[in-house]
């Protein structure tokens, strides 16, 4: 077992396990057996890159999301701050409606004091 994968494998399962999926609903979802994603989670068999881009999509996070946190490498914000962002960001997208979420959009940029069509600053 390498590092990385049990790494990316637990970034898997905690963020799995916070949206309510099991591991036999993921498997499906991805045309796997449970027992497959229950490897990947502890890091036993590797992630391709073009499955990993699907567990991703399917679990709405960025491909980044699993690499956070390993030694050495840039972390970016804090854990709380990117569950929080991810968190805001799937309620965002589960808004019906364009102009509903443009209003929150301005609402939001409002709050923060950013112009509309400012970038956010890092």
């Amino acid at each position: 077992m390498n590092e990385i994968d049990k790494h990316v494998g637990s970034r898997m399962r905690a963020r799995r396990e916070r949206l309510g999926i099991s591991q036999g609903r993921l498997g499906r979802q991805l045309g796997l057996t449970f027992s497959q994603i229950q490897k990947y989670e502890k890091g036993a068999n590797r992630i391709g890159a073009g499955r990993l881009y699907h567990i991703a999509a399917y679990l709405d996070v960025p491909l980044t999301f699993f690499f956070e946190g390993l030694g050495g490498a840039p972390t970016g914000a804090a854990p709380l701050a990117r569950d929080t962002e991810a968190d805001l960001l799937m309620a965002f997208r589960a808004i019906g409606g364009e102009e509903t979420r443009a209003s929150v959009l301005a609402l939001v940029r409002s709050l923060a004091a950013l112009p509309a069509g400012a970038a956010a600053p890092e």
